[in-house]
């Protein structure tokens, strides 16, 4: 397939675009680099690939980019609520109207799929976390970044009828390396906090969250791009695994055993409204997707690849809201 990535060069866009072009696909990325082209740069050169430095809201530049592409995939986005609240306007601009934009143009250039990243926090804060949160869920955002991801979903999935076919998938948590490393999750995080500085202090340590390695998450859109279209067609799916549901003192605990002898200090807070555990048997029946990695296995990899010296770059420089605010599209 011709293949469509905005955000193409992020955290999760720099791991599928490579998994894309393994599998034999021509990919355009349509990014702004913000934060660089180190993520993509030796695949400049390489066959199959074509990157559009240009920003999603630029219409004509939207355009083009579709041009030929039978499929999109959409990251591009202010990723997560600390970027968002930070630049609320450029979010609502993007995540939403930008977003809704590419939607309209996508369909008036013949493109015939459409997956769009969503994610988990769109659960919110469940009312019993003894239940787990299935597709069919009610949605409860708290906040802006949530509530974008909402608004795209019900409009992308409003017109069955189309000849798109257009797939959500609800992302866990992503952790786990990449090209366009990310220490402001909260593996990534706490495992680099934890081993380089030697403590760590933590919020709320009894709020649930499930979490996916980078690289899993990239194997679903892979397997929702080659999916027969009535197989994915107007669905949404959450994109984890089941046993993968954590607290924050779990993934703590967890990585004690890797990184033995860090200061840990719990703050008590109440006031965090995100707490969900979610059910990821959806994907897991309809389409046979089981996750390959699970966080111990990611935290064994974020520590080795530490204690290799591996980014050495500033802290800053592996963070979602480091870069001053800029009219910008930022990567997921």
């Amino acid at each position: 397939m011709q293949i469509l990535v905005t955000g193409g060069a992020g955290y999760l866009g720099s791991v599928l675009v490579r998994r894309l072009l393994d599998g034999g696909h021509h990919v355009r990325v349509l990014d702004l680099l913000l934060y660089g082209r180190q993520s993509i740069q030796e695949l400049e050169t390489r066959a199959g690939f074509d990157l559009r430095v240009a920003d999603i809201r630029d219409q004509a530049a939207v355009a083009e980019a579709l041009e030929g592409i039978d499929a999109v995939v959409h990251l591009a986005a202010i990723v997560g609520d600390p970027a968002c609240a930070r630049q609320p306007e450029a979010a609502r601009a993007i995540n939403l109207d930008a977003t809704l934009g590419l939607i309209r143009s996508a369909r008036a250039a013949g493109v015939s799929r459409f997956v769009f990243a969503s994610t988990c926090s769109n659960y919110g804060r469940m009312a019993d976390t003894s239940m787990l949160a299935g597709e069919d869920h009610e949605l409860r955002p708290v906040s802006l970044y949530a509530s974008t991801k909402v608004e795209v979903e019900r409009a992308l999935l409003q017109q069955p009828e189309s000849p798109m076919t257009a797939t959500v998938l609800r992302f866990a948590t992503l952790y786990g390396p990449s090209p366009r490393m990310r220490f402001d999750l909260t593996v990534n995080e706490f495992v680099r906090s934890m081993l380089v500085e030697g403590r760590l202090l933590v919020y709320g340590e009894q709020f649930w969250r499930p979490y996916v390695h980078v690289a899993d998450a990239a194997r679903a859109i892979g397997q929702v791009l080659e999916a027969p279209p009535k197989a994915v067609a107007a669905k949404v799916f959450n994109v984890g695994n089941t046993q993968e549901n954590y607290r924050k003192i779990d993934l703590v605990n967890i990585i004690r055993e890797q990184v033995p002898g860090a200061q840990v200090e719990f703050v008590a807070r109440t006031e965090d409204p995100r707490d969900y555990r979610v059910s990821f048997e959806r994907i897991r029946r309809e389409l046979h997707f089981q996750t390959a990695f699970t966080v111990p296995d990611g935290v064994r990899e974020i520590a080795g690849a530490l204690e290799q010296g591996d980014w050495r770059e500033p802290e800053a420089a592996h963070s979602n809201v480091a870069p001053q605010p800029r009219a910008a599209v930022m990567q997921s």
